[in-house]
C-alpha cells in the first residue's frame, strides 16, 4: 500500500507520518518512510538546491523539473522496489504537491504538469492520500515559530500559499475515493487517532494493494 501525506507547510503532516510509521512497524509491517523532495542520496542533493534561499530567482518551470527529477529517482530507486516486495510506503509529500504548488500556486498549466509527473513516476499513484488542511496563515506562523527549516518556498508571499491550499482542496474534491481531508488544527493526539482510523480501515478492507486500487481509485 502506498500512502502519501499532503498539506501546507506547518500542517503537522511530518509529525503524523512518523507516528504512523512507528505504529505500523510495531505491528510487524515492512514500512518505508520517505519524503519529497529527497529520500535518496541524489534526491536529497536536489532538495538542497530547491530549498536554498539563495535561489530565489529560480523560475517555476525549472522548479517543476527539479522536483520531478528528484521524484523520478525516489520512485525508481526506493518506492517501486519496496511496493513490489509487498511493503507499505509512507511518503511525506508526493506528486500532488506539484499540482498544488507549481500548478495552483504558480499557475503553471495543469495538464502539462500531469504529463511530466506521469513520466517521472511511471504513472505510479498513491492508494490513499491524507490532506492535513489548515489556513495558510496558521501554517506559516507555525513554521516561523517552530524552529525548523525556513526554505525558499516558505518565503513566497501569503497569496501563493493561499492558492496552494485552495489547490489542495480542489484536488481532494476531484478524487474523493483517494483523498481524506483532516482538520490540521486539532491536537497531535486527536489527529493521530483520525489518521490511524483511516489507515486501519483501508488496510482491513484492501488487504493487497491491487484490491485497494481497484476499489478506491
Amino acid at each position: 500500500m502506498f500512502i502519501t501525506f499532503e498539506g501546507p507547510d506547518g500542517s503537522g503532516k511530518s509529525t503524523q507520518i512518523k507516528l504512523l510509521a512507528e505504529r505500523l512497524t510495531g505491528l510487524g509491517q515492512n514500512v518505508l518512510l520517505t519524503r519529497e523532495p529527497g529520500g535518496t542520496e541524489i534526491s536529497e542533493q536536489i532538495r538542497d538546491v530547491l530549498h536554498d534561499l539563495r535561489n530565489k530567482v529560480m523560475q517555476p518551470p525549472a522548479e517543476i523539473l527539479l522536483y520531478s527529477a528528484a521524484r523520478a529517482q525516489l520512485v525508481g530507486e526506493k518506492i517501486k522496489p519496496h511496493l513490489a516486495a509487498g511493503g507499505i510506503v509512507l511518503s511525506d509529500r508526493y506528486a500532488d504537491s506539484t499540482m498544488a504548488y507549481q500548478g495552483y500556486g504558480h499557475g503553471l498549466d495543469l495538464e502539462t504538469l500531469r504529463l511530466i509527473t506521469a513520466f517521472a513516476t511511471d504513472n505510479l499513484k498513491p492508494d490513499l492520500t491524507l490532506l492535513f488542511d489548515l489556513e495558510a496563515e496558521t501554517g506559516l506562523r507555525r513554521r516561523q515559530h517552530g524552529g525548523g527549516e525556513w526554505n525558499r518556498l516558505d518565503d513566497y508571499a501569503l497569496a501563493f500559499h493561499q492558492r496552494v491550499r485552495a489547490g489542495y482542496r480542489e484536488l481532494a474534491r476531484a478524487e474523493p475515493g483517494r483523498w481524506v481531508v483532516l482538520d490540521a488544527t486539532q491536537s497531535v493526539e486527536a489527529l493521530q487517532a483520525e489518521v490511524w482510523e483511516v489507515v486501519e480501515r483501508r488496510l482491513e478492507v484492501g488487504g493487497q494493494r491491487s484490491e485497494i486500487r481497484d476499489s478506491d481509485l
